[in-house]
C-alpha cells in the first residue's frame, strides 16, 4: 500500500552509516525522512513535527531506544515505533513488544524486509488507529457482552467475535485481555486479510536464518510474542486453508514449528479470534473448517453494528466531540437538535469507525460553535433529518421490501451476505426473494408475448 507524500519517519540511529542507509532506503519509497543521533534528540524532533512513524535503534547514547520507546508511548501514543537489534532473543523481542513497540527487526536486515515491517505498522496505525481502551456505550446488548467480557476474562478459553466492520470488535478483544490473568504479558495482533499465505506463516510462526530466500536472520514469529499472553487473529476467515490446518495443530499441541526447524516450540496462548463475515456461511462453503471453528469458538461473541443500537449514537458523537476538540484546542462545541437527528437516521454503513472519521472530519472543518447537518454531511444531500417513511406513504409494503432489498444489494455490489446483515435478515431470505422476483419478471415476459 502507498504511503501519503506527507508522511514522515523518524529514524534514529548514533551510526552514522546506519542512519543513512535508513534515509537514502526509505526516502525511495516516498517517505520524507528526519535523522536523530540518540533519543533525547528524537523526543525534541516529535515535538515539532508530525511524525508518521519511528524507526529507532536499541543501544545510543544519552537515552537508549528501550527508554525512548517508553517515552514515545507515553507523549505520543499513536505513534508506531519499530525496533531495531543486534540481539535475536525471544525475551528481548517480547520485551520491546510489551513495552508498546509496533514491530522489530533483527540486524542484518535486508532493505524489502525493513519496508515491509514499516509499511506494515504505519498501515494498522492509520487503517485502525489504536484503541483508546473506553468502551462508550448504553446499549443493552452491548453492556451484556462487556458483562460476559469480564466473566470469561480470567480464564484461557478461546474466543471467537462477529461483528461487521468498525463495529469494535478490537477493542472487545483488548478490553479481555486487560481485565485476565495475562494482563501484564503482550497483547499482540494479526491482520490474516492484510497479508499473503507465505508471508502470514512466517509472521505466525517465524523462521529460522537461511530457511528460504531473503531469511538473512532469525524471525520470532507472533505466536511466540505472545507467550503468555494473548493473540487477537483479525479477520481469521481469510487464513488460507493450509494455515488453518497449521493453526489447529497449535491449538491442540500448544506448540510451533518455526519455518526451517524441526524442533517444537510449547506456547501458552490465549487465543481471540474475529471476523466480519457470515461464519455459517463461510463454513457451509468450505472456506473455513469446521474442526477449528469448534476449537476457536468456545465463548462466541456477537457485536450488533451501530444501526442496531441507535441510543449509542448520542453518547458516541459527544465522546468524539469532546475528544477531537481537545487535540486540536478547539474551545467546546456543540451538536444542533437537527443535526443529532441526522446522525442518528443514518445507516452508519461503517459503523463507529465511521461515525469517529465524520465526527472528527466535522470538528476540523467547522467555523461556528455549533454542528449542522452540512458540518457533518458536507457531501450527501440526501441525508435528511426528516423521517423517510414519510416519502413511501402510499406504497405498498411488497414493493417497499423489494426496493429496499434490491437497492441495499445494488449498493453492496451484489454482496448477498453483506445486503443480509445491512437488513438485519439471512442471506437465505435473500436468495429466496431474488427468486420470487425472478419468477415474477419471467411472468411479466410472457404476458407481454
Amino acid at each position: 500500500m502507498s504511503q501519503q507524500v506527507s508522511e514522515k519517519i523518524l529514524v534514529v540511529d548514533d551510526e552514522p552509516l546506519i542512519c543513512d542507509l535508513l534515509y537514502d532506503s526509505l526516502s525511495v519509497k516516498g517517505y520524507k525522512v528526519v535523522k536523530a543521533s540518540n533519543g533525547q534528540e528524537a523526543l525534541d524532533i516529535l515535538q515539532r513535527n508530525a511524525i508518521a512513524g519511528v524507526v529507532t535503534d536499541v543501544k545510543m547514547p544519552k537515552m537508549n531506544g528501550t527508554v525512548l520507546l517508553k517515552r514515545i508511548k507515553e507523549l505520543f501514543p499513536s505513534i508506531p515505533v519499530v525496533v531495531i537489534t543486534a540481539y535475536g532473543t525471544v525475551k528481548g523481542a517480547v520485551e520491546v513488544m510489551k513495552q508498546g513497540a509496533a514491530d522489530y527487526i533483527l540486524k542484518p536486515f535486508s532493505v524489502a524486509s525493513l519496508h515491509q515491517v514499516i509499511e506494515k505498522s504505519i498501515c494498522d496505525s492509520r487503517d485502525e488507529g489504536k484503541p483508546s481502551g473506553e468502551i462508550i456505550t448504553a446499549d443493552p446488548q452491548m453492556l451484556q457482552i462487556l458483562e460476559t467480557v469480564d466473566i470469561v476474562a480470567t480464564s484461557k478459553a478461546s474466543i471467537f467475535i462477529q461483528g461487521e466492520s468498525g463495529t469494535g470488535k478490537e477493542l472487545i478483544a483488548r478490553a479481555i485481555h486487560r481485565h485476565s490473568n495475562r494482563c501484564s504479558e503482550p497483547f499482540v495482533a494479526v491482520n490474516c486479510a492484510a497479508l499473503p499465505e507465505t508471508l502470514l506463516e512466517s509472521e505466525l510462526f517465524g523462521y529460522e536464518q537461511g530457511s528460504f530466500t531473503g531469511a538473512i536472520a532469525r524471525r520470532i514469529g507472533k505466536f511466540e510474542l505472545a507467550h503468555r499472553g494473548t493473540l487477537l487473529l483479525d479477520e481469521i476467515v481469510e487464513m488460507a486453508p493450509p494455515l488453518q490446518v497449521k493453526l489447529l495443530r497449535v491449538l491442540q499441541e500448544d506448540e510451533i514449528d518455526r519455518i526451517g526447524s524441526n524442533a517444537p516450540i510449547k506456547v501458552d496462548i490465549r487465543i481471540i479470534a474475529t471476523t466480519n463475515r457470515d461464519i455459517g456461511e463461510e463454513i457451509e462453503k468450505g472456506r473455513f473448517r469446521n474442526d477449528l471453528f469448534y476449537r476457536l469458538c468456545v465463548v462466541p461473541l456477537t457485536i450488533p453494528p451501530l444501526r442496531d443500537r441507535k441510543g449509542d449514537i448520542t453518547l458516541l458523537v459527544n465522546h468524539f466531540l469532546g475528544r477531537f476538540s481537545r487535540q486540536i484546542g478547539k474551545p467546546s462545541l456543540s451538536v444542533s437538535g437537527e443535526a443529532m437527528h441526522a446522525l442518528e437516521m443514518y445507516a452508519w454503513p461503517g459503523n463507529v469507525r465511521e461515525l469517529e472519521n465524520v465526527v472528527e472530519r466535522a470538528v476540523m472543518l467547522c467555523r461556528g460553535s455549533i454542528l449542522s447537518t452540512q458540518d457533518f454531511f458536507p457531501h450527501n444531500p440526501s441525508v435528511e433529518p426528516a423521517d423517510p417513511v414519510r416519502r413511501l406513504v402510499g406504497t405498498s409494503l411488497y414493493d417497499v421490501e423489494k426496493h429496499l432489498i434490491m437497492s441495499t444489494l445494488e449498493k453492496v455490489n451484489g454482496n448477498k451476505t453483506r445486503a443480509a446483515e445491512i437488513l438485519g435478515i439471512t442471506s437465505r431470505t435473500i436468495r429466496n426473494k431474488l427468486r420470487q422476483y425472478t419468477v415474477e419478471q419471467c411472468s411479466e415476459k410472457e404476458c407481454e408475448n
